[in-house]
């Protein structure tokens, strides 16, 4: 990577902390230089994002890890950002779900508190800075930021069910920070150090007397990790506070469970490969079996629920019980097609949050022609003007045949079915080819695990079907006395961006398995990520002539 993205990789970072100062001077007026000013940098740092992606495609192992030194102390005793193949895809995953949730946002959200844009910066920085650290500590310290601002964002716009989830979404994920604290302590009493390549490098070499101890404070550790990617039996959060946060800001959350999924899957290929000993794949089984039984949950979940909003939650469960259990498997073919469907879950679950209330709207509208979406900032509708002269009617003297479905209700309709797919696993998206990739991994894997994996994957994506199928049913099938929904066209281009990114997923398929294939291969092989950390050296600083 040249020097100057090596640069380039702390602008996530600080980009969004220097928006959210500036919108903080800005006092808690002008909101639409804020909104024009939060777009610009949420799709700036989308670009950057990007560009570091392209950057480490384009580079074959080892050189296809940037390292930036912010302080430039030498490693591993200053602070360090690498972007990989992974990072670099969790960084492009979060600037897509960031600009799509900031543009529907300005249709009405923004409006509902005084610091939206504020929190909603401070929150892509704590998303940012988590995946581009490579130390323990300055994770913990990424994850905070990200909590913080997401307290503020769940309880944005009020009510008193949004206090009720919050509640229980502030104590479980305090418990699970003070887990973290207590296991990188530990971590740090056994190996002398937080950054995880150096942790890695030291493993081996902890004697047996501190084995139990290592082990102890990886658990704990583990612990804070999976509470935060809602594992079972540690979501129970999950369901209602996702359904009670406003659009937006539910639509971020989707990826904030991806957080823990990803610093499990980084330290524990990090820390614990087949060759690191006695430590070799701790664990393993169980992020296997508790993945299974989050898979199981969230597909009964999904199943259960009689509110799209909850049903959106339990999508976000089973996705994650899927990555985590492929995760405990240590294959790096399953790896890549988890890597696969963690992109395509993470589009489909954030267009699908904004779906909700879109939705919810449509059901809501009261009859009467003058509710019919024919604003000049919305999407318009077909108007009714009556059946031409000749035309068949039924009894209530409707045409049987050529009835216009009006545009609100077709976009919907549309996009709801594109996320069904998605989610479903069904052809020909984007979730049917991770689900085939990781499917075809299993077979390879003559083990219970594997093939209680596999069914499972198939019979979750037949329960998701019948829910959203339930769902659509009440939604569009029953809907021929209601007008269209007002829709502004704000709120539907986010939507129809996701649905592009989870299309552009299918037609460029043999290039994003490609790409995850050899972000799979990297993770698995972590020997390469701890040379290319350690062997990072400051910058040399040029002597100054008297």
């Amino acid at each position: 990577m040249t020097a100057t993205m090596n640069h380039l990789l702390v602008a996530p970072v600080l980009l969004p902390l220097a928006t959210a100062a500036l919108m903080l001077l800005l006092g808690e007026g002008r909101r639409g230089i804020k909104a024009v000013t939060n777009v610009l940098s949420t799709a700036l740092g989308l670009a950057i994002a990007v560009s570091l992606l392209l950057d480490v495609a384009g580079r074959d192992a080892p050189a296809a890890f940037g390292i930036y030194l912010p302080g430039n102390w030498p490693v591993p005793f200053g602070i360090v950002l690498v972007a990989d193949r992974l990072s670099a895809l969790m960084a492009v995953l979060t600037g897509c779900v960031g600009l799509a949730s900031m543009l529907y946002a300005l249709a009405r959200w923004q409006h509902a508190g005084v610091y939206f844009h504020v929190l909603f910066q401070l929150q892509l920085m704590g998303l940012y800075g988590a995946f581009l650290t490579a130390d323990l500590f300055n994770l913990f310290v990424f994850f905070e930021v990200l909590l913080a601002a997401s307290y503020g964002l769940l309880l944005h716009g009020g009510g008193s069910p949004r206090v009720r989830a919050g509640l229980h979404y502030i104590a479980i994920n305090l418990v699970a920070s003070l887990l973290f604290l207590i296991g990188v302590a530990v971590l740090y009493g056994v190996t002398g150090t937080l950054n995880m390549a150096d942790i890695a490098q030291k493993l081996p070499a902890v004697p047996d007397s501190d084995r139990g101890l290592l082990h102890a404070g990886a658990a704990i550790l583990a612990i804070a990790f999976l509470a935060k990617a809602g594992l079972w039996p540690l979501n129970f959060w999950l369901p209602p506070a996702y359904a009670a946060a406003s659009a937006p800001a539910a639509a971020v959350f989707a990826i904030l469970t991806k957080v823990g999924v990803y610093a499990v899957l980084r330290l524990w290929t990090l820390c614990f490969p087949a060759d690191a000993g006695a430590s070799a794949g701790f664990g393993g089984d169980v992020l296997v079996w508790g993945g299974i039984a989050t898979l199981a949950f969230g597909a009964v979940g999904m199943l259960a629920s009689q509110q799209l909003a909850r049903l959106a939650g339990y999508a976000v469960i089973a996705s994650s019980g899927t990555l985590i259990a492929a995760i405990g498997f240590d294959a790096p073919a399953l790896s890549s097609g988890a890597l696969y469907y963690l992109a395509s879950s993470t589009l489909a679950g954030c267009a699908l949050f904004l779906l909700v209330e879109l939705l919810e709207r449509s059901r809501q509208v009261e009859l009467g022609p003058q509710q019919l979406d024919d604003g000049n900032d919305a999407l318009p509708a077909f108007m009714d003007a009556g059946p031409p002269a000749g035309t068949n009617l039924d009894d209530n003297e409707q045409a049987l045949i050529g009835r216009a479905i009006p545009a609100a209700l077709a976009f919907l309709g549309v996009a709801f079915t594109v996320c069904a797919l998605v989610t479903a696993g069904l052809p020909p998206l984007s979730g049917f080819v991770a689900k085939l990739a990781m499917l075809s991994a299993l077979l390879v894997q003559p083990t219970l695990a594997a093939w209680t994996l596999f069914g499972l994957l198939i019979v979750s994506g037949l329960c998701a079907a019948i829910a959203l199928m339930r769902v659509g049913v009440r939604h569009f099938w029953t809907t021929q006395d209601r007008p269209a929904p007002r829709l502004r066209v704000i709120e539907t281009l986010p939507i129809a961006g996701l649905m592009a990114a989870s299309a552009a997923l299918v037609l460029q398929a043999d290039a994003g398995l490609a790409y995850t294939r050899a972000a799979a291969e990297s993770l698995h092989a972590p020997q390469l990520y701890i040379d290319a950390v350690m062997g990072a050296r400051p910058v040399a600083r040029q002597a100054v002539a008297p």
